[in-house]
């Protein structure tokens, strides 16, 4: 599938690795609908990027807030091609604290609700938007572009390295990554006779908002961590990846790391 003239749905869209898809995208010729919470920087997104973007304010563990973007891109670009689901939040705490005190079972499921459930979310509702576009064209040609493979649409979901090296206190955020992952082949199997590709990204440390709330010493000794290259990932490095999956037809089921070599302990 090329990226020209196509439409996508970016959840998370308005900074950091969702940002850097968008643009990615619209560089590319295709289009985007920006689904996030964050409606001052989406905007200011949108009004720089121009007409191949719209914004939808979005809490991706509701229906409808995702049908609505969904709806969106119906409605403004023709449908959809596929989805780029980057929003995510993690959430830290231990089992026990210094007093042996549980963790809060609250935190613990909104980092799921969000993470996982949420994925699953924007998944079914846009995985059901390409398969009704796909299966109208199909009855209206009189043929099935999905017998001769052609590419109906790419969900792209995003994990963690902490879905495999889950650290201390990442209980809920790997654990909630660990399930996009398993996601994954399911999903890649049951669309398959839609003609959707299934993929997922997990990465490792980037230069994201969310390492600007962390310490200098924090972030030189996870730079320090990483084998080769010896520092933080990009966004734009996240983003050329996207562009390869929704370029290359024959990745489907999988999980690639995008990482730098590191393992964390």
């Amino acid at each position: 599938m090329q990226i020209e003239q196509h439409s996508f749905l970016v959840t998370g869209g308005a900074s950091g690795l969702g940002e850097s898809v968008v643009r990615a995208i619209v560089a590319k010729g295709g289009k985007v609908v920006i689904a996030d919470l964050n409606e001052s920087s989406a905007k200011e997104l949108v009004d720089e990027l121009g007409a191949n973007t719209r914004f939808v304010r979005c809490d991706i563990t509701n229906g409808d807030d995702v049908q609505a973007a969904v709806d969106t891109a119906e409605n403004a670009f023709g449908g959809l091609q596929g989805s780029i689901n980057c929003a995510g939040i993690a959430v830290v705490q231990k089992l026990l604290d210094r007093d042996n005190n549980p963790a809060d079972l609250d935190a613990f499921n909104r980092g799921v609700n969000i993470n996982l459930v949420g994925s699953f979310n924007v998944a079914r509702l846009v995985a059901s938007s390409i398969a009704k576009r796909a299966a109208a064209s199909s009855s209206i040609e009189n043929s099935s572009d999905i017998e001769k493979n052609a590419d109906q649409g790419v969900i792209i979901n995003t994990a963690s390295i902490a879905a495999f090296d889950g650290q201390v206190g990442q209980a809920s955020y790997s654990s909630s990554k660990a399930g996009v992952v398993g996601l994954t082949l399911p999903l890649a199997r049951e669309l398959a006779r839609h003609g959707i590709r299934v993929m997922t990204i997990a990465p490792g440390v980037f230069a994201t908002p969310m390492m600007d709330t962390i310490p200098e010493k924090a972030r030189e000794q996870l730079e320090a961590g990483v084998p080769y290259p010896k520092r933080l990932g990009s966004p734009n490095e996240f983003a050329k990846l996207v562009k390869h999956i929704i370029d290359n037809a024959y990745l489907n089921g999988e999980v690639i790391r995008l990482d730098g070599a590191i393992r964390m302990v």
